[in-house]
This record gives C-alpha cells, structure tokens and sequence, in this order.
C-alpha cells in the first residue's frame, strides 16, 4: 500500500474530500501554534499585562472562560446543525469568527487587557467548535481500517499549516527586530498574517468538502438541543457498557490537560523560566512544529499497524520524559530536546486519541460519542491551564513547579488508558 493511498475511505468520498477535511487543519493550526503556542500568550503575560505576578493566572482563566463557554453552546450549536444536516455552515462561520477574533488582537497593546481578553475568548470560543465539527466529518470519510491514518494525515497537515504561519511570523519578528522594534510593534502583523493563512487554507472545506448528514426537518430546535444535551447524558450513564471508551475518556481528561498546558503555557515558560527571547521562542515553536508533523504523520500508520491504544500508550511515555527533560533543564540546549521530545508527541497523541473513539464509538452513537469526547477535552483543556496558573500564583511564579506537577496529568492519564482492552480486530490492521 503506498503511503498516500485512499483505499477504504467511505463509499462516494474523492481524494480532493480528504484533502480539503485535512486542509482545515493545516487553516486553524496557525491560530493556535502563533496565538496560543509561541507568540501572543507570551506577549500577553509580558506585555499587555507587564509582567504582573497574575499575568499567567489570568491567560489561563482567559483560555478556561473561551473552553467554558463552547461547552454551554455546543449543544445548541449541534442541535442546529443537526436539524439543518448543516455542519459545513457552522464549521466556515465558526471559522470567520476566529478570524475575526485573531484580526482584532493585532489592534492590543500595553494595558489593553480588557480588549485582549475579549477578542482571545471570542477567537478561542470559535476555534474549539470549528475544530470539533470538523473532527465529526472524519468517521464520514473514512472506515475502521484507515481512521488513524486519515486522522493522523490531518494532524501532520495542521502542523505544515502551523509552520507556514509561524515561518512568516518569524520572518517579520526578525525584520521589524533588527530595525529598532518592539514586541508590540510587530506581534500585531503576526495577527493579522495568522488571520490570512486561516482563511485563504480553510477555502477547499468550504468549497469541496460534501454534507453527507440527513437534515431532520420533522424535529424542532429546541427539541435537538435537549436531545443533543439527553444524548449526552446517556453517553455518561452507557459508560459502564462501553467500557473500553469509558477509560479512554478517563485517560484523555487527564492527557489532554497535560498538553492542553503546552500548548497555552510553553511560550510563556521559555520566556519567563528560560530567559528565551520572543524570536527564540518562535524558532523553538517552529522546528517543534517540523518534529510534530513527522510524529504526528508516522504515527498514523503505527497506530494501524501496532495498535490505537499501544501507540497513545508510546506517546505519554514520551510527555512524560518530556516533562522531565524539561524540569531539569537549566540551558536552552536542553530545553531544545524537551520540546522536541513535546512535537513528537504532541500530535500523535491527539490523533491516536481521536481515532479510537472512532473506533470504540457503536455506529449509530459516534456523534454522541465524539461530543462526549470532545467535551471530556474541553474540561481538560480548563483543568490543565488553570492548575499551572493557580500554582505559578500561590508560589510566586514558580514556573518549573507548575511543569513538575503537569507531569502528572500524563501519568495518571497513562494509568487509567492500561485497563482498556481491545478485541483483535479493533487493535490492529495489519491487513489492510
């Protein structure tokens, strides 16, 4: 089988389909590799807010709220585009609002806190619903023998996303630097090129990318919302009967707020417990973003080849020595390994993840299975941030404190993925 090949994607599904679902990867990992990764956290912490011992506290409490506020208004968001059969239309409006939103932190600076905080709740709000609506369209385009694959195609093309953006971020950082400028002189135009990249890639998925959901006209919304909310009862109470996704949920809630802390907080710890400047930090981002997309592409076909779980399993082994890399680190050259150790991870993890619940999830409940899912990383993504910043608060900025105890988010998520057992057929595809 060759490496690109489209054998068992579903009936009716073109390559030009995969390639544009992929395509809105590559479209909205710039937002979060420039905004919430390498540049505009760090200029949050050090320059809107000018270093104040609660910077970090409140960048994480600004990313909790934007979590907060997608989890009250999926179900209102899913039950319209159950209606309508029209995930597509919220998928590209939830895109236009991040790109609004991104535009609209070009226009921050020094002591614009309640600006910034409006527009990075606003962009963060859009950018988790657009990336859980896109994430529902995977089980459409592809079976049980190629979902890790096309899922970790669409990680390592988000990657090649994130490093175009934050290649030409950098471009414009090391120019406008060696003129005179400063942070808040060229973060903006960072912005504003994060904002173009998002909406010239995420065209192919607005243009090619088929609605293949049967539109219920016979229901009304308000019905659909309590149903999307009774589906989501009924996933926790069927947790028992799944159990195999019932750990996978467990593992995931603790994982995912373990990178859930890198992605929002590794600027800022390269800033203020590495003493790297913001050109350093967005190279380091940079090539990480190389090694993540290498990971997050080969671990798409390990995951077929040895097994879902044994390759997540891999990969939190990897966060962790990461974590410890990073601990101990006292140069950047070793700095340098942790994150690297962090971009191999970082995407296989997420994507092994997301494909067992495509293959966990009964047929006829995957949608409620991946809300449940996407809602379980959602509270993750609140727990994660908001543990690192509360501990840099009580502890006086304790920067590599708050890493040693995120380490523990991928122990306990590695204990709780051990129990799960899958028969056979699920684990592995060697046959394909």
């Amino acid at each position: 089988m060759s490496l690109f090949s489209l054998k068992h994607l579903k009936e009716g599904v073109s390559g030009r389909e995969v390639l544009s679902w992929a395509a809105f990867d590559f479209a909205n990992s710039g937002y979060t590799t420039v905004v919430l990764t390498a540049v505009f956290n760090a200029y949050f912490v050090s320059v809107i807010c000018e270093e104040a011992s609660w910077a970090t506290l409140l960048w994480t409490t600004v990313i909790a709220a934007s979590n907060i506020l997608a989890i009250v208004s999926m179900p209102l968001i899913g039950a319209a585009s159950d209606l309508k059969a029209n995930k597509k239309f919220w998928t590209v409006l939830m895109s236009l609002i991040c790109i609004a939103g991104t535009v609209g932190l070009a226009f921050t600076g020094t002591g614009m806190i309640v600006w910034a905080v409006l527009m990075v709740i606003v962009s963060n709000f859009a950018y988790n619903v657009g990336e859980t609506l896109n994430s529902a369209f995977l089980p459409e385009i592809a079976d049980d023998r190629s979902i890790g694959k096309v899922s970790g195609w669409g990680w390592s093309f988000g990657y090649c996303g994130g490093l175009l953006t934050l290649g030409l971020s950098l471009a414009v950082v090391l120019a406008m630097q060696s003129k005179g400028f400063t942070a808040e002189d060229y973060v903006p135009y960072t912005m504003l090129i994060t904002a173009v990249i998002f909406f010239i890639a995420a065209l192919p998925l607005a243009l090619w990318l088929k609605e293949r959901a049967v539109p219920r006209t016979q229901s009304s919304f308000w019905s659909l919302v309590k149903e999307s909310q009774a589906s989501l009862i009924k996933t926790f109470k069927s947790l028992p009967a799944h159990r195999n996704f019932a750990w996978l949920v467990a593992s995931g809630l603790f994982f995912q707020g373990g990178i859930a802390v890198v992605v929002t907080l590794a600027a800022v710890y390269a800033d203020q417990a590495m003493g790297f400047t913001p050109d350093e930090t967005i190279l380091l981002v940079l090539l990480v973003n190389i090694t993540a997309a290498i990971g997050a592409f080969a671990f798409g076909y390990v995951e077929d080849r040895i097994g879902h779980k044994n390759a997540l399993i891999v990969t939190l082994f990897i966060w962790i020595a990461m974590v410890g890399v990073a601990y101990f680190a006292q140069t950047k050259a070793l700095f340098w390994v942790a994150a690297n150790l962090a971009g191999i991870a970082m995407g296989s993890s997420q994507s092994a993840g997301r494909a067992l619940v495509g293959v966990l999830a009964p047929e006829k409940d995957r949608a409620a299975f991946y809300s449940f899912w996407n809602m379980a990383l959602w509270v993750a993504n609140i727990i994660g941030p908001m543990t690192y910043g509360l501990i840099t608060w009580v502890t006086g900025n304790n920067q590599r404190l708050a890493l040693l105890c995120t380490g523990m988010f991928f122990v306990v998520g590695l204990i709780f993925l051990l129990p799960m057992k899958l028969s056979k057929t699920k684990e592995n595809f060697q046959k394909i």
